[in-house]
């Protein structure tokens, strides 16, 4: 298990990321409001570059009562990040594919002491 300082909070404008290489692992690093999240930058799916996608509200269909759509909703309270290779989408929060609980990415332990956030790799 090693421990890898990423930066300063204070580094980190609200809904970014950033990715960074520690050790062997390429690792996303993520804020939203006060608290950081970091995952592997490995899609679940066939192994892309998850991390390095892009970031937007999660998406919903808007449906009336007989199912007919009327466009897209947009959830700005659910933050999803987008894999570049095949579009699955995964909750920055939570890793896990809004429609499949089942696909998730691999989560890494995040502390933040001083104002400096550290990523713990291999536990």
């Amino acid at each position: 298990m090693q421990t890898y300082r990423i930066g300063l909070v204070s580094e980190f404008e609200d809904r970014t990321k950033k990715v960074f290489n520690l050790g062997e692992s390429e690792v996303g690093v993520f804020r939203l409001g006060k608290r950081f999240y970091a995952w592997y930058n490995t899609c679940p799916h066939q192994g892309g570059p998850v991390c390095q996608g892009r970031m937007y509200p999660r998406v919903l269909e808007n449906l009336d009562e007989n199912k007919k759509s009327h466009g897209r909703l947009y959830d700005e309270n659910d933050l999803n990040i987008v894999c570049p290779w095949h579009g699955l989408e995964f909750d920055v929060r939570t890793g896990k594919h809004p429609g499949n609980e089942g696909i998730a990415l691999d989560p890494l332990p995040v502390q933040i002491d001083g104002g400096e956030i550290y990523v713990v790799v291999g536990e």
